[in-house]
């Protein structure tokens, strides 16, 4: 490998000194069962794994889920386990559970360590708990990272605890005993069961002790399939969330949002008579700002009502006078535009220094060969990449039910940072936060748009405004016009190569600003000190370096990254996979041209060049699982990636087809266009925790992938996004999704698990890229590659806000051919 490159150290293998037992100190808790809590300070005879030796990207040295993990520490013995008298097992998880199966893998730690069955662990979700910081965020696939070891700690605690109780009960010696199936067995045969040792283990008073932790190869249960805790009730329709608690007076509201981007209240001009209507009880104008005195001001108008249908009626008679927004007048040309002007970026930090090679690139796309010496020996190819905004909003759209009377608040909302939105909900409202209770349901999916708590502001402000108790629902149309956005963006790509080899790698990446402010800002600044480099970065860019990187030997690889706007012009999010959804397709697509030039096949041109071992498991897997390189139709085409992240590698080998019959095919209100027809996915995360809950999150970020290479994104024009439902919204359906996919889990490659839920979402992206891109001959530079087609939906209006729900479903959806204008993305 060049001198500037050094491969970095395999993962740790599982040998009998990576399997050997890990001890670590924790709390056994005064309580009249028995109770504990974790205290992540191992023993010191176990040395720490070695960082990677230094390397040219940074998120290889040091990166996100790393700083997530580490922000975490502080407060990780916060986090208790407590057995109850029938011997079951409670734990309140300060996670969000949004469908990822979180809980599920909760209860796996905790009944592999106690040795109780899985359905006896009852995992519930932490209602806000400041003294926890930054240890009840759910965001960056770090939840199974951070959470692995201290809940088993307080497990394993729980199992000593439990064994020196029995010991007592049985007269056997502790080393005599072992638990299994919620009982404490001894060698002699006899045994007791864990409800007859609750009150007996029970500790009087709070004390420190000393725990070990099972090796990997006593593992029963955790790398085995389990189904989620919560499916049954889910498929059943009994599943609980937010819409259905019952909050006593707790009537349904919705908002009537300006019809452009942050616009204003300026005046209610029939309010009496909306006030009249049938079942309505109130009609407040509040602001929505994200936090008093941040960023631009924006205000709505809120109904209360007996029904939500009411709620509709009652926001669409509304006559409201609206002021300016924020972006008005703004399109996606203008912002390409904008984008485009932009300074292209420096270099940003790295462990070792790199020498640019070439210069900037270019602003404009373009596609050269361009000798970059007298002899003519050194050629590159230049690219730029358009990306769309996308939304990021769940099927379960913003909810939110609010009481704020007499001084006090109590909230109920699927948050993803209950701990600031209840910080926030002070600040709000004028009141103490001790005062505030904020309470966390299960959700219907989050992909970081649940980072933002617009839905339990609104809710407390109606609620603090008329002094009752409110049932907030965010409609479809707020979803897609109002709510948080993936931020357009561009990615500019130089790759300059001899006859032979790859010399330097370029890419530098323009997007508007992302709003990192809320709570993921927090835990940045908390640990910008230990960054390993300049911590005068802003929180983009900090988030860029941590999750960018280059998985090939591709010579000297330059990084850059800027943005356009405030953070607040335009409100965006951290959408599920971050920058890797854009970043990394560019780079796929280019590096496939960089095979053909070289003569080479695309999957061993990416083989020969990985410096990961596990990342070459998992290239070579889909690779023979997949069948790459078989004889396909013209018009059929693979394309295959690999990806590092979170602790974690994942291959994606897709087939698409691009041929007539399936290009061209008519399904009423559909976008249909070419289909991925098969995906292989192998992924190794280290050690997997649940593999059916992981082969699930891998099949997501297909999805995903798949929807932002051909037809899922938000069309901006005069300030205001023209999709108003998810009808509009092209997320990928049925009739495109992979009539085949296989999810391929490897086996365990290291003694900890790496994080998944957003691993395959970049990797399935740029996989179905290249595929379309080998398929027609055409590399693609603008995604979704819909976006700059005719519309396909009839632009619903902005007056009234709330676009009317379908009546029956045969004559809802017009074809495309009649679904008005085309769509002009100059305009």
């Amino acid at each position: 490998m060049p001198a500037h490159r050094t491969a970095p150290a395999p993962p740790r293998a599982l040998t009998p000194q990576g399997m050997k037992r890990r001890r670590f100190l924790g709390y056994l808790i005064a309580a009249p069962t028995l109770a504990v809590g974790a205290k992540l300070v191992s023993d010191p005879f176990l040395e720490a794994e070695a960082l990677p030796s230094p390397v040219p990207e940074v998120s290889e040295v040091y990166d996100l889920s790393d700083l997530l993990l580490d922000s975490t520490r502080p407060t990780a013995n916060l986090i208790t386990v407590v057995l109850n008298e029938d011997g079951t097992v409670s734990f309140t998880l300060p996670r969000a559970e949004s469908g990822q199966g979180i809980t599920t893998t909760a209860a796996m730690l905790i009944a592999e360590e106690m040795g109780v069955d899985v359905s006896d662990v009852h995992v519930t979700l932490a209602d806000a708990r400041p003294e926890l910081l930054f240890n009840q965020q759910t965001q960056g696939s770090a939840s199974v990272i951070s959470i692995y070891t201290p809940v088993r700690v307080a497990a394993a605690l729980a199992r000593g605890r439990l064994v020196e109780a029995a010991a007592t009960v049985l007269g056997d010696e502790a080393e005599n005993l072992r638990t299994t199936g919620g009982r404490v067995l001894s060698t002699t045969g006899s045994s007791i069961p864990f409800a007859e040792l609750a009150t007996r283990a029970a500790n009087s008073v709070t004390r420190e002790a000393v725990t070990e932790l099972k090796p990997v190869d006593e593992f029963r249960v955790i790398g085995t399939a389990q189904r989620r805790d919560d499916v049954l009730a889910a498929v059943t329709g009994r599943k609980k969330y937010t819409m259905d608690l019952d909050v006593p007076d707790a009537l349904p509201t919705m908002i009537a949002r300006p019809p452009t981007i942050k616009g204003t209240v300026q005046a209610i001009n029939n309010r009496a008579q909306v006030r009249a209507m049938p079942g309505v009880t109130d009609v407040v104008e509040i602001s929505t700002d994200a936090e008093p005195g941040r960023g631009t001001t924006s205000s709505a108008v809120a109904v209360r009502a007996r029904t939500f249908g009411q709620c509709i009626d009652a926001v669409n008679a509304l006559d409201i006078s609206w002021g300016r927004g924020n972006v008005d007048g703004e399109s996606d040309a203008s912002i390409l535009q904008q984008l485009r002007a932009a300074p292209a970026p420096a270099n940003l930090p790295s462990p070792t220094p790199l020498d640019e090679v070439g210069g900037q690139v270019p602003l404009a796309t373009e596609v050269v060969t361009r000798p970059l010496d007298a002899a003519g020996a050194t050629e590159s190819i230049d690219h730029e990449f358009v990306f769309y905004w996308r939304s990021n909003a769940a099927m379960e759209p913003n909810v939110a039910i609010a009481d704020v009377r007499d001084g006090e608040a109590e909230i109920w909302t699927p948050s993803q940072i209950p701990i600031s939105t209840q910080t926030q909900l002070s600040q709000v409202l004028g009141i103490p936060q001790s005062r505030v209770t904020v309470h966390v349901p299960r959700g219907g999916g989050a992909f970081g748009r649940r980072l933002f708590s617009d839905a339990a502001l609104d809710a407390a402000r109606v609620s603090k405004e008329i002094g009752k108790p409110v049932r907030l629902m965010w409609h479809r149309a707020d979803e897609c016009r109002a709510g948080r956005v993936h931020p357009m963006c561009i990615s500019r790509v130089r790759a300059t190569y001899t006859a032979d080899q790859v010399v330097a790698f370029e890419q530098r990446h323009t997007s508007v600003a992302t709003d990192y402010t809320e709570a993921f800002g927090d835990m940045i600044t908390s640990q910008a000190a230990k960054l390993p480099f300049a911590n005068e970065l802003t929180l983009s860019q900090t988030v860029f370096l941590l999750t960018a990187s280059v998985p090939y030997d591709l010579g000297a690889v330059t990084l850059g990254y800027n943005e356009i706007f405030d953070f607040d012009r335009f409100a965006t999010g951290s959408v599920r996979n971050l920058n890797n959804q854009d970043f990394r397709p560019a780079q796929e697509l280019v590096v496939d041209q960089l095979a053909e030039r070289l003569g080479e096949d695309p999957l061993e041109f990416r083989l020969d060049r990985l410096e990961d071992e596990r990342a070459q498991g998992v290239l070579e897997k889909v690779r023979d699982e997949g069948g790459w390189g078989r004889d396909l139709p013209e018009g059929v085409a693979q394309g295959v990636v690999v990806h590092n992240e979170y602790k974690g590698s994942v291959a994606v080998l897709a087939e698409v087809d691009t041929r007539p019959a399936t290009r061209n095919r008519e399904i009423r209100g559909a976008t249909t266009g070419p289909r991925v027809r098969k995906v292989t996915v192998a992924v190794d995360v280290g050690l997997p925790i649940n593999p059916l809950g992981l082969k699930a999150q891998m099949e997501g970020g297909v999805m995903t992938g798949i929807a932002h290479v051909f037809t899922g994104s938000l069309h901006l024009r005069d300030g205001n996004y023209l999709e108003g439902s998810w009808d509009d919204y092209r997320y990928t359906r049925h009739w495109n999704a992979p009539t085949e996919i296989n999810v391929i889990v490897m086996p365990p490659s290291g003694d900890r698990p790496g994080g998944a839920g957003e691993l395959a979402v970049g990797a399935a992206t740029a996989a179905v890229a290249c595929a379309y891109a080998r398929a027609t001959g055409e590399m693609p530079t603008s995604f979704p590659i819909g976006h700059t087609k005719d519309v396909p939906f009839r632009v619903k209006p902005f007056e009234p806000p709330l676009p009317p729900s379908p009546t029956d479903g045969l004559t809802a959806y017009p074809t495309p051919s009649a679904a008005g204008p085309a769509f002009d993305p100059a305009s």
